[in-house]
């Protein structure tokens, strides 16, 4: 087995990398100034260490890979699952996976094709993955990339830690369909709509942008009828500094039975958060937004879709992230492309 070192340019859908003794960490928001992005009990900066749509590219050969990293942690994996999955894709298409028990160090990966190709490892979306090699049965070279850039950002219905494995998140299905190099910026419990958050999406390469918005900010709730549409109207901004004609897509809570017309403690509803999306959108398009969309949350998941596929009405099971991967693609990436051609 040959050693490939761990170069920078080996890793996608991270914002840096952190590097110690002999390891490689990435994460999805800048860890070296992790003191801008305050949150109780450092949270947010926890999201952003685990793994959600980071992976490894390379060409190579090979037809055996070896992942290796420092023991994972002793936390147990999404219920049902054999252990936390690792992903090899090619062209887009999920070709083998890997299950990891906690506490160890390697995956790996076998019988894939002996010709020539692109290989995309992907990283477990529940977890922190601190990676201390990558070995295989031919050379691996950092490959060439020329995929338009889509950034997205959310919740934990974009985090997606129940998703049947790191490839089948919604976001990575959806890019893995239309040929994109994705960042997944879904932090479980944390998108409250930072103005960092915003500044970091400003300062990444995108082609396409969209912002799935709400249901952590109704639940804390960290913001309300007075403060949400401001707060959504600001991060636009924030992120127009730096992509003024990017497409971007505005998009509502999917189906959430608790609070879409009970109000929680600020007084405010899911229902009302979306009519509220709504009128940002006409107000931003008003002034000028060309290349802003706004999709209603219920085209990507509506109640009867919560009620067969998400047992505590919030968030689908893996089968639940597939269907909603494709309500997604059709409802909002396919205008959003539409737009930017």
């Amino acid at each position: 087995m040959q050693i490939t070192p761990l170069t920078d340019d080996l890793f996608q859908g991270h914002v840096e990398l952190e590097r110690g003794d002999g390891w490689v960490k990435p994460w999805r928001l800048p860890h070296a100034r992790r003191a801008l992005f305050p949150s109780p009990g450092d949270d947010l900066m926890a999201r952003a260490g685990t793994a959600s749509g980071v992976r490894l590219r390379f060409a190579t050969a090979a037809t055996r890979l070896r992942l290796r990293f420092l023991p994972l942690p002793m936390s147990a994996p999404a219920e049902g699952r054999d252990g936390f999955h690792f992903d090899a894709t090619i062209d887009g298409e999920l070709i083998a996976s890997a299950a990891a028990p906690p506490g160890s160090g390697e995956a790996v990966f076998e019988g894939l094709p002996d010709v020539d190709k692109v290989v995309e490892l992907w990283l477990s979306q529940e977890i922190p993955v601190h990676l201390t090699g990558l070995e295989a049965d031919a050379p691996c070279a950092p490959a060439g990339e020329d995929r338009p850039r889509w950034v997205t950002y959310g919740s934990s219905l974009t985090h997606c830690v129940r998703a049947h494995s790191p490839a089948r998140t919604w976001p990575a299905i959806v890019a893995r369909r239309r040929g994109l190099h994705l960042t997944s910026l879904g932090f479980g419990g944390q998108c409250h709509l930072d103005a960092m958050v915003g500044m970091v999406i400003a300062g990444l390469p995108a082609d396409y942008i969209t912002l799935k918005l709400g249901i952590n900010t109704i639940n804390a709730p960290t913001l309300a009828g007075r403060t949400y549409p401001a707060a959504t109207v600001a991060l636009v901004q924030i992120i127009r500094q730096k992509h003024p004609d990017t497409p971007l897509a505005l998009v509502s809570p999917i189906g959430y039975p608790p609070r879409e017309t009970d109000p929680n403690a600020a007084g405010y509803t899911i229902s009302a958060m979306r009519r509220d999306m709504e009128d940002v959108h006409r107000r931003l398009s008003g002034l000028g937004d060309a290349n802003l969309i706004c999709v209603d949350g219920l085209e990507v998941f509506d109640l009867d879709l919560i009620e067969r596929y998400a047992e505590d009405q919030c968030h689908p099971d893996g089968d639940g992230i597939e269907v909603q991967a494709d309500n997604f693609d059709r409802a909002v990436m396919e205008r959003l492309i539409s737009q930017g051609s």
